[in-house]
């Protein structure tokens, strides 16, 4: 394994900061904030999770001659997923709280199709996706929860 560059090291802690300002805004940000912090939360969550179905869709094509058809379907699932959380706003039903929870679930579970495409990413790629998933993960669970 090896020591994760620096742009992308750097760049994927600074992705950390929005969610975790945002549950900082939560905790202590009031009634006034509540609702615009949970839909800011909600919305860097599906857009973090569906960038991670295009960085899977992109490494399936690297290797496409190597990619079970699996791959591509999970590529296109978390902005599927994304958009399914959004729905009940839609129609009225409660929101964001209970689709922060399926996205925090959902992000906690990419490394494991990180780990499948290993073969395909760069040799550093589960030593940034790790820490990464679980921080964001984590951040968006509590951001449901607050």
């Amino acid at each position: 394994m090896s020591r994760i560059p620096p742009w992308p090291r750097w760049l994927g802690v600074a992705g950390l900061l929005p969610q975790w300002t945002l549950l900082f805004v939560l905790a202590v940000g009031g009634d006034y904030w509540r609702f615009a912090a949970l839909a800011l939360a909600w919305g860097y969550a599906a857009l973090i999770f569906s960038f991670l179905g295009g960085m899977w869709w992109g490494l399936a094509a690297r290797g496409v001659e190597r990619v079970d058809g699996w791959v591509w379907i999970a590529a296109v699932l978390p902005s599927l997923i994304a958009l399914a959380t959004y729905t009940p706003w839609v129609f009225g039903a409660e929101w964001p709280g209970p689709s922060l929870i399926v996205l925090g679930i959902a992000i906690l579970l990419t490394p494991l199709v990180d780990r499948k495409l290993r073969p395909l990413a760069p040799d550093w790629w589960m030593s940034l996706r790790w820490p990464l998933s679980v921080g964001l993960g984590i951040a968006t669970l509590l951001c449901g929860v607050v």
